[in-house]
């Protein structure tokens, strides 16, 4: 008599293949939320972004935009604004949520020390997690970068914000990944040094904010300066309209410049005799023009990434010589 099928012992199944084996499953499978959450602000975030700049095209065209000059915006802006905070935002994110708790919380924990009492090297495992966590952070800021030049550069001179203006700069072009990398790299270096989660979240997040405020002001040198002269009373050259003045001063005919406000005083007949005493007979005005933003945004990507690599080259460093 044959035994019943429901009786017959199961069959060992063999496990289907993996994409990812040995360490990179384990620091995959350990931080899938944080990967997760990255894919998910990359597409999200896509979709806000072109869903807005439809919205704005689509207002602007039937105002008769750009044959037809605007008052004022003809669109209304809180969606734009709100793109513009996401993405000012981003690094800071990533740096106190991603970055601080990538090791520290291994270390708070003990995962840490279990993992490296096994075949794995501390530098092996603390790299393979760089590797996962600056491609993921990569993507999210390359793809929401590269969709807002895509948006932002056609419709610049509508925007509430100038290119020169940090939240512009930041978040087009190179500058949104490279600062995202900085910032989730400086996250990685505190939690290693703190090896408490809540309190490198918290120190992260003040460093963060310091080098957000350094980082403005860092701008203005990124590029040299130009300078252009005219005539005191001539209007200021239209292909400068662009321009971020970086300071201005009146001029002689000698050559010799003078404060913008030396001769400002309280009647027009004081002023005129002020302008003759001194033969002030140009405008002298430095900036930055627009068409320099590339070179910019390229040569402040570059410090980021040397930064970035100074700190993970520093925490590899560290983990290599000194126990978890």
């Amino acid at each position: 008599m044959s035994t019943p099928l429901t009786d017959a012992p199961r069959a060992g199944r063999a496990p289907g293949p993996r994409m990812l084996r040995g360490l990179s499953w384990l620091v995959v499978r350990q931080h899938r939320a944080a990967l997760l959450s990255l894919l998910a602000a990359t597409v999200l975030g896509s979709v806000w972004i072109v869903y807005e700049r439809s919205r704005m095209k689509d207002v602007l065209d039937a105002a008769g935009w750009p044959g037809k000059e605007l008052a004022q915006p003809a669109f209304d802006s809180d969606g734009v604004g709100l793109v513009i905070s996401a993405l000012g935002g981003l690094p800071l994110i990533l740096a106190v949520f991603v970055g601080a708790p990538l090791i520290a919380g291994d270390q708070e924990q003990g995962t840490a020390q279990l993992v490296t009492t096994q075949s794995v090297s501390r530098r092996r495992w603390v790299a393979t997690k760089f590797a996962w966590i600056y491609a993921a952070v990569l993507v999210t800021a390359a793809v929401l970068s590269a969709l807002f030049t895509w948006w932002w550069k056609p419709y610049r001179s509508v925007f509430p914000s100038q290119w020169s203006d940090g939240s512009m700069f930041d978040a087009t072009g190179p500058v949104l990944p490279a600062l995202c990398l900085f910032m989730t790299a400086a996250g990685i270096t505190i939690g290693v040094l703190v090896r408490r989660v809540l309190m490198s979240m918290a120190i992260t997040f003040v460093f963060a904010g310091a080098v957000g405020v350094f980082w403005d002001e860092m701008i203005v040198h990124l590029a040299p300066t130009r300078t252009i002269t005219y005539p005191l009373d001539a209007d200021m050259p239209s292909r400068l309209n662009e321009s971020f003045e970086v300071d201005r001063w009146i001029g002689s005919a000698d050559g010799h410049l003078y404060g913008w406000g030396l001769c400002a005083e309280e009647t027009e007949a004081a002023s005129d005799a002020c302008v003759k005493e001194h033969g002030i007979v140009n405008n002298v005005y430095e900036y930055l023009g627009f068409d320099q933003m590339p070179a910019m945004q390229w040569t402040g990507a570059g410090i980021l990434l040397a930064g970035t690599a100074v700190l993970t080259a520093f925490v590899l460093w560290r983990v290599s010589r000194r126990p978890l």
